[in-house]
């Protein structure tokens, strides 16, 4: 059976925006990637239940997001654009609950919140601004890379710049209320999180510190308590390295995240009573600078995609190890920094 991806990138040299491939699972081959919407800088990618797709978007001088209609998936329909002076966000998810869309502004330490519109467009409704700095010349000011839902349905951030993790209440009406406000270690530069299934802990990626910080995570408050912190990368490797993607199984039994310049996937086993991880495999991805990955529907596979190289690679997934197997790499595409697996 084929699984339908489209992958997000950066038009600064020969790229066009946003492709399509597939993968056959039948054969387990990741066809070549092929131009599906042009547009500037697509660097992150989400798509709703309605098939509607969001997506990051670079103009002169100005960004935001814009929306499509993947009614028909072979002819995607523009519908509108929600476009502010400024840098284009990193980041954009759909609420499905409350018909929003939230998307993180790195550049300028902005959360937007988006209403989605009868039509699937977009109307901008609140800016958060975050202020403040880190200790590293990568935290000169704020900086959010992320925005998502905890599993009892706050808003959480995360803020390299300022070394903070934000929850909040959020309404149907976009409107926010800041609960708390987790501190990590000096440095640390967190830029994505990702949650357990069962609820209780979380799983902070620290960019700049190239580590995972373990948290518990309290429902009842919305804070976050430290549980522990573990390295992405050998504790002999000294070269530059950031952390970036990172994405945990659906049975909550391992964790992934990617490396950049050290050009890995690391593979965590968690421990299913503490949430605590312990490393079980660095696997390299085959290519340079693996800005993000994603499993497919099934978790069976994993493409990986490597921006600087500019190319995809392709794993399997051994279920019950969490294991990756290298099967298939240097699938050409130019710039690749977002895979999205589509629900059809």
């Amino acid at each position: 059976m084929p699984l339908n991806l489209l992958l997000g990138s950066y038009t600064r040299h020969a790229g066009t925006g946003i492709y399509q491939t597939s993968l056959d699972t039948t054969n387990e081959k990741l066809a070549q990637p092929q131009p599906y919407i042009t547009a500037g800088n697509p660097t992150y990618l989400t798509v709703s239940k309605a098939r509607r797709l969001y997506s990051v978007l670079a103009e002169e001088k100005a960004g935001g997001l814009v929306a499509y209609d993947l009614t028909n998936f072979q002819t995607p329909r523009l519908i509108n654009k929600s476009v502010q002076p400024g840098s284009s966000p990193a980041y954009v998810t759909v609420d499905e609950a409350r018909q929003l869309v939230y998307s993180a502004k790195y550049h300028m330490g902005q959360l937007l919140i988006h209403r989605i519109l009868p039509n699937g467009g977009l109307k901008l409704l609140t800016t958060v601004t975050d202020h403040g700095h880190g200790p590293k010349p990568e935290q000169d000011s704020a900086h959010i890379h992320f925005a998502d839902l905890t599993p009892d349905r706050r808003l959480v951030t995360c803020d390299l710049g300022t070394d903070e993790v934000h929850t909040y209440q959020v309404n149907s009406a976009g409107e926010v209320k800041e609960n708390a406000i987790y501190q990590t270690a000096a440095g640390f530069g967190p830029r994505h999180i990702v949650f357990h299934p069962n609820g209780k802990f979380a799983y902070l990626v620290g960019e700049l510190g190239s580590a995972v910080d373990v948290l518990q995570y309290h429902a009842a408050t919305g804070k976050f308590t430290h549980l522990q912190t573990i390295k992405t990368i050998p504790a002999d490797y000294t070269a530059h390295n950031g952390a970036a993607a990172v994405r945990i199984s659906q049975d909550g039994r391992f964790l992934y995240v990617s490396n950049r310049g050290h050009d890995s996937l690391a593979v965590f086993v968690i421990n299913s009573d503490s949430g605590l991880l312990t490393l079980q495999q660095l696997i390299a991805t085959e290519g340079e600078f693996p800005r993000d990955f994603a499993l497919d529907p099934f978790e069976k596979y994993l493409v990986c995609a490597n921006q600087n190289s500019s190319n995809l690679t392709l794993f399997t997934r051994n279920a019950q190890t969490g294991k990756l197997h290298l099967k298939q790499k240097d699938i050409p595409c130019t710039e690749p920094v977002c895979v999205c697996f589509l629900p059809f």
